[in-house]
């Protein structure tokens, strides 16, 4: 009989495993046997936007945890939806590893305030970080706006400050931002789909 030494290892690992396995009571018959339950019974299903780029696919997401019961619900799928006229169940590998971007350690789920001149970042409740926004708004507009032009006529400008919008936003969100920031005056003003 020839055999390489490429075969003979193998023959042997094969007997090896087998052996090892039957002698612990392995039987491989009963899991063979056992049907699996679907990965995705009991999840609750989610619809939700791409936060990767100004394409805006559609995404399902998958999470297991009944609040009810005080367990804390986690994603544990994420998956293209097949009904979303954008991608149509598709996603790039980007969209694809969601998961493992929600689940990161080096997430950030708070936010974060850096005074001028420090090299130092220190955590800021949301309460916080929205009253600066609107205070620094506030300042900038209250010194930078511009109510008429040099002839007279009335413009009603803010042209110190822009505002880019987010791409995943419905087209309801992202009307009712454009009032918004056209009430207040700013003419910089744009959306992450056309960046």
């Amino acid at each position: 009989m020839d055999i390489t030494r490429r075969q003979f290892a193998k023959i042997c690992a094969a007997g090896l495993g087998s052996s090892s396995l039957a002698a612990l009571g392995f039987s491989p018959d009963p899991v063979l046997a056992e049907v699996r339950e679907f990965k995705l019974t009991g999840a609750t299903e989610t619809r939700n936007t791409c936060p990767y780029c100004s394409v805006s696919c559609g995404l399902i997401m998958h999470s297991l945890g009944d609040r009810a019961k005080n367990a804390e619900e986690s994603i544990f799928h994420i998956e293209g939806d097949p009904d979303h006229p954008v991608n149509r169940g598709t996603l790039c590998p980007k969209g694809a590893g969601l998961v493992d971007f929600i689940h990161s350690p080096n997430r950030l789920r708070y936010p974060e305030y850096r005074a001028p001149g420090s090299s130092a970042w220190k955590r800021i409740s949301w309460d916080e970080a929205f009253t600066k926004v609107a205070r620094l708004m506030k300042d900038d507009r209250d010194k930078n706006f511009v109510a008429k032009n040099a002839a007279g006529a009335t413009v009603n400008r803010w042209l110190t400050t822009g505002f880019l919008a987010a791409s995943a936003s419905s087209n309801e969100s992202g009307h009712i931002t454009h009032k918004v920031i056209r009430n207040l005056g700013i003419l910089g003003f744009d959306n992450q789909a056309r960046v």
